[in-house]
């Protein structure tokens, strides 16, 4: 690294899989500071829960100096991207909260439905049918696989009204009975 290098991390309150913390955040981040020439990414890493659910995410950028007017781009470059509330940009000396989504967790039951009804249902359509809900508030985001259930992570501008949207579903669709629905950020 060279010694005018300014590093930063944005700690990310997001519950994403390596792979879509790399497409929805670092790649948009790493683009945007590339077309403004005032630095790049560098990577990035995943907090797991105790249960190995994700916890959060974080994304490692470097500047090429810091100063005033490339961290202010920084700032610029997250919040058109948009990234879940209690988030945090991280630097030496540097703290700043940053944020405007809100996070919804689905927990799908994977244990106490009847046989047929995961013979028979499909998370990919949950996750298609719910994203039509959600059209212009939110979006499905990453997953998570667990023991006894899984969990679609969803993030957009309002949590009551992405549950209220995905309520009229979540209740006909089968698989989506014993749900759990849980604000996230």
């Amino acid at each position: 690294m060279e010694n005018n290098q300014y590093l930063f991390t944005l700690q990310l309150n997001a519950r994403l899989q390596p792979i879509d913390r790399d497409e929805y955040f670092e790649d948009p981040i790493n683009q945007a500071l590339e077309d403004s020439q005032c630095g790049t990414t560098d990577g990035g890493g995943t907090m797991l829960q105790e249960t190995g659910e994700i916890e959060s995410c974080d994304v490692e950028i470097i500047l090429k100096d810091n100063k005033k007017e490339n961290v202010d781009k920084v700032l610029q470059i997250i919040n058109e991207i948009g990234v879940p509330k209690g988030s945090l940009l991280l630097g030496n000396g540097f703290k700043q909260s940053v944020g405007t989504l809100e996070g919804l967790a689905l927990y799908l039951n994977g244990t106490e439905l009847p046989e047929e009804v995961y013979e028979t249902s499909d998370i990919n359509y949950v996750i298609e049918k719910i994203n039509q809900e959600l059209n212009g508030i939110g979006r499905f985001y990453s997953f998570w696989g667990g023991p006894t259930d899984s969990g679609l992570y969803f993030y957009g501008t309002s949590f009551a009204e992405m549950k209220q949207r995905m309520a009229a579903f979540l209740a006909e669709y089968p698989l989506c009975q014993k749900c759990r629905v849980e604000q996230i950020a």
